[in-house]
């Protein structure tokens, strides 16, 4: 009987585990080694290629590293008009690590005067989490929410059938 109980307790241990695993995250590094700088004339979409040739997931994190700049996140509209006066996030200190908390798109511009205008500026897309049920994609709900999973349902019936058969 000890011993059942002792498998039972682990299989559960597992399926509980494996409820809470998750992808590991990554740090980008926004520009490679130059870092957050005012691109050439000739290359303005710069930031906006090398962000849509990444996958960006929900915990992902970008790293900006940059001198005498700064980094604001801000709606599309203040992008498109490179308006940095109602950022939602504003940092200064030369190397801001900004976490993508949601799927969706963030807006980064530069806050140093005339560096949005030049092409220091950044469309970053991050993908909707596939886990999540089609009702709670399309109704914009984007908490963790993780579905049993096919192996967590097998797992869930044998614990459910070694339990009824030790019982019967």
């Amino acid at each position: 009987m000890a011993s059942f109980i002792s498998q039972v307790v682990l299989l559960l241990t597992i399926f509980f585990g494996l409820q809470s695993f998750s992808v590991a995250s990554f740090n980008f590094q926004v520009g490679g080694t130059k870092g957050w700088i005012v691109p050439p004339p000739n290359d303005t979409d710069t930031y906006n290629d090398w962000a849509s040739n990444n996958r960006f997931r929900v915990g992902d994190s970008i790293h900006f590293r940059y001198k005498k700049d700064s980094v604001m996140e801000v709606s599309g509209g203040d992008y498109k008009d490179c308006n940095a006066t109602h950022p939602t996030f504003f940092s200064n200190n030369g190397n801001t690590l900004f976490r993508l908390d949601h799927s969706g798109t963030f807006y980064f511009i530069s806050g140093a005067s005339g560096h949005c205008e030049k092409g220091q500026k950044m469309i970053v897309r991050v993908m909707v989490d596939e886990s999540l049920h089609d009702h709670a994609k399309s109704s914009g709900y984007h908490d963790a929410i993780s579905p049993i999973g096919v192996f967590e349902m097998v797992l869930l019936l044998f614990v459910l059938e070694c339990v009824a058969s030790y019982v019967i």
